[in-house]
């Protein structure tokens, strides 16, 4: 009979103790490829959730100024020198690293302009880029398609008494309203929109912005980096993140990734006990057994390959099926650590946006059968060492 045969011959006779190591074995497997398959699912879904505040980096024209305030009440500001912003340098960011990573740069164009006798603030913008800035607009009719259309925030929509089709009378232009903001509780209920180049000719300010934004939360790109190396593109401007959407996506990223490695770990080091424990319980227990091996002939080399043998057996067996079971405790358990509606771009995310995923049931096996070899090492070189004389004699 070879080692092999009476590796899997020990597994059937003793299938209760082979039981409780394939069940430690599938449970760390399992564990450790659910929390990576939920971790890059959160991950994605995070990030969405976290694109859903638009715009996270402002660039302002620089100027030196003193903000005049107290106690919350402001008193307006002491303007020194305020530069312009020309269109045309807001393309030296798509030169910066990093700059694949920017989902939309949106330029604004700001001014107060005469409507229909009250003075209102009038934005000029890209309404492409508006759908990834501002996603929480949702419009009545339609954005502006052309020039010489406007898009009305609530507020204004209500004081002017307008509705979509209706003409808006702006300085010395009309203007057809494609639509209504809904509200939103922010200062756009208060504004007039309009396309970009349309505003800056109202305003008498041709490739002149006031402002842009840009939406640049991602995976791998650090906005504060971002933030530094923009500011360097554009040097007469002053480059702001907006630090809590920065810093919640960060920190919920970071939190939970080390959950899912410490929880890993900790299952990790038990299965590697329970597998240690039972290999020690079944090598005492075959103390005869191995007696006999050696009396016969079998070498101290042969008794710890038929104990590696019965582990490198259970461990393949354990992390095919943990592998399984992970990818089943992934699909039951995704809803209750997403937002929202589970989609399958979510799944696939956490199938596949990790480098490591691709290679998970090469990664689960291979981690079963390192844990079971390295538990079984010590149970291993104590059945090689056993006296076969000691051992006969308890026959």
């Amino acid at each position: 009979m070879n080692l092999n045969a009476i590796a899997i011959a020990n597994i059937k006779r003793r299938k209760a103790k082979a039981a409780f190591v394939l069940t430690g074995l599938i449970i760390a497997v399992a564990t450790v490829v659910t929390l990576l398959g939920l971790r890059q699912a959160v991950s994605a879904n995070k990030l969405f959730q976290l694109e859903q505040y638009g715009a996270n980096i402002v660039i302002l024209p620089q100027s030196d100024t003193l903000a005049l305030s107290y106690g919350g009440i402001s008193l307006g500001s002491v303007s020194f020198d305020v530069r312009k912003i020309h269109e045309d340098e807001l393309q030296q960011i798509y030169t910066i690293p990093y700059s694949q990573n920017i989902a939309a740069l949106g330029p604004v164009v700001l001014g107060v302009v005469k409507a229909q006798g009250r003075n209102v603030l009038l934005a000029g913008m890209d309404f492409t880029a508006a759908t990834v800035l501002r996603p929480w607009w949702r419009v009545v009719g339609t954005v502006p398609d052309f020039e010489n259309q406007v898009l009305l925030g609530a507020e204004a929509a209500r004081l002017l008494s307008l509705g979509p089709g209706d003409v808006l009378r702006v300085e010395a232009n009309e203007l057809t309203v494609s639509g209504i903001l809904e509200p939103s509780g922010s200062q756009d209920d208060q504004l007039l929109f309009t396309p970009l180049r349309t505003a800056q000719r109202i305003l008498d300010k041709e490739g002149l912005v006031s402002m842009a934004e840009v939406a640049a939360l991602c995976h791998d790109c650090p906005i504060e980096d971002m933030v530094a190396y923009i500011s360097m593109a554009l040097p007469n401007t002053q480059v702001m993140a907006i630090q809590q959407v920065v810093e919640s996506r960060f920190q919920a990223m970071d939190h939970f990734e080390k959950f899912a490695y410490g929880v890993s770990g900790v299952v990790i080091v038990v299965s590697g006990l329970m597998v240690l424990v039972s290999m020690m319980g079944n090598v005492r227990a075959r103390a005869s057994e191995i007696g006999v091996f050696r009396a016969i002939g079998y070498r101290r080399g042969h008794v710890m390959r038929i104990i590696f043998l019965e582990a490198g057996i259970l461990s393949l067996a354990g992390g095919a099926l943990g592998y399984l079971l992970g990818q089943v405790a992934v699909r039951l358990t995704l809803p209750l650590f997403i937002i929202g509606e589970m989609d399958e771009s979510v799944l696939h995310h956490a199938a596949h946006g990790d480098p490591l995923l691709p290679v998970l049931p090469v990664l689960a096996i291979g981690l079963a059968v390192l844990v079971g070899l390295t538990a079984s090492v010590y149970p291993a070189l104590m059945a090689s060492r056993m006296d076969p004389n000691e051992a006969l004699r308890a026959i």
